[in-house]
């Protein structure tokens, strides 16, 4: 979400961003009063696919980073150490469960390593020169902007943009969750939470958020399952800023940096390798193309542009799924049975199944397996009476569904 509003901190600053951060929340309720969390649902498995192994990977390359100092790579010692750290580390998260489930495992290997560094003296980064963590309770403050339309016309855009990118990273982390968990989450409840949770940001002076897929597999690896380890996470990240930032600041950067290694390993969905010769080459392809678009851009862009290409590829597969059966009757009309779907993709398949000008003088159209979706449909059977018309033909058309029938009233299409 940061990704979005940058641009609008720049341009008009802090103050229009918490502004931006309120409104976007208000418009997350309204997108789960409306009961439109379901939407998720569109989004086809191969684009989860694509989604979460992006996201993996963007997760371990933004690991790399603190393998720097400014602009140079660590050499020598240091890099020796942070190596060490690291690996000992990841060996501890994946070997403890092995062991004894005394405690979380990412939490186990943070404290040891921190000890190690401490009782040794290795000579490695730690939060604290990343950052300096301190803070106290934040004080209730509307953001001082001019609540004008001017100011609505500046934030409305970042607003409609932070919520959808926010619920769509939420609802596809609640999808992921789900079939990690085996069970079924409420998207709805979701949204007014989340956007609950960002307009109260807002008036206390938060930049907003939305469920992060690296937090939730830790969490989830950790036995984490029901809302309280959510709540319990929230408590002690306040008391930490609170009360135990000198501590915080004291971690070894590489016991961090690990841990999000061992996540990245975790989240990405290395059965999805092996399947990619098994489905169809379009499922492959929109597995790959979202992989890629994640990582060279943003989780909203590659998900609109795999659920484009999923789009793309099922119009194209309906269109080729639409067929005819013809046969000629006694009296010497021709009875045309259609059986597929009639849409905007296949209204040129469909035209293609008639020959109005070899055609006798009663054609009919048996629409008992055929459906109608769109306006497209209803043009096509116009172009297709049109056409008979010319010809110096009747067609007759039999067999319509109760809604083909209210769809080509509407539009004041004669089928009979």
């Amino acid at each position: 979400m940061a990704v979005v509003i940058v641009a609008l901190v720049v341009q008009q600053g802090v103050q229009y961003l918490l502004a931006t951060v309120l409104l976007g929340g208000l418009i997350m309720i309204l997108f789960g009063l409306l009961r439109l969390g379901k939407l998720v649902r569109l989004v086809p498995y191969p684009v989860m696919l694509g989604f979460v192994n992006g996201l993996a990977i963007v997760i371990a390359m933004a690991q790399l980073e603190h393998f720097k100092v400014g602009e140079s790579w660590l050499s020598g010692t240091p890099l020796y150490v942070m190596l060490g750290l690291v690996a000992l580390t990841m060996a501890i998260v994946y070997l403890l469960p092995r062991l004894a489930r005394i405690a979380p495992p990412a939490l186990v290997a943070i404290l040891s390593v921190g000890l190690a560094v401490y009782l040794l003296g290795l000579p490695t980064r730690t939060l604290g020169d990343m950052a300096h963590i301190a803070g106290g309770l934040p004080v209730f403050a509307m953001p001082d902007i001019p609540w004008n339309l001017d100011t609505l016309r500046i934030i409305a855009p970042y607003a409609i943009l932070m919520a959808l990118v926010g619920l769509l990273e939420t609802l596809l982390t609640l999808n992921l969750t789900d079939e990690i968990t085996e069970t079924r989450g409420y998207p709805d409840r979701e949204c007014v939470a989340l956007g609950a949770a960002n307009v109260v940001s807002g008036a206390f002076g938060g930049m907003g958020g939305c469920a992060m897929i690296g937090q939730t597999v830790i969490n989830l690896s950790s036995g984490g399952r029901g809302r309280v380890s959510g709540v319990v996470a929230g408590l002690m990240i306040l008391m930490f800023v609170l009360f135990l930032s000198p501590l915080i600041e004291r971690i070894p950067l590489a016991a961090l940096v690990g841990v999000m290694f061992v996540v990245a390993q975790q989240t990405f969905a290395w059965a999805s390798l092996r399947v990619l010769r098994k489905v169809p080459v379009n499922d492959v392809l929109a597995i790959i193309a979202v992989t890629v678009v994640t990582v060279l851009t943003d989780l909203a862009t590659a998900v609109l542009f795999g659920i484009i290409i999923a789009a793309i590829n099922f119009a194209w597969q309906q269109a080729r799924e639409l067929y005819a059966d013809s046969h000629v009757e006694a009296d010497g009309s021709k009875v045309y049975h259609l059986h597929g779907t009639l849409f905007f993709a296949s209204t040129t398949p469909f035209l293609d199944q008639f020959n109005p000008a070899e055609d006798p003088a009663q054609v009919t159209l048996d629409c008992r397996h055929l459906s109608f979706v769109d306006y497209s449909a209803i043009a096509a059977l116009k172009t297709l009476r049109e056409r008979y018309v010319k010809a110096g033909k009747h067609l007759r058309v039999v067999h319509l569904s109760e809604r083909c029938k209210r769809l080509l009233k509407r539009a004041g299409v004669q089928h009979a």
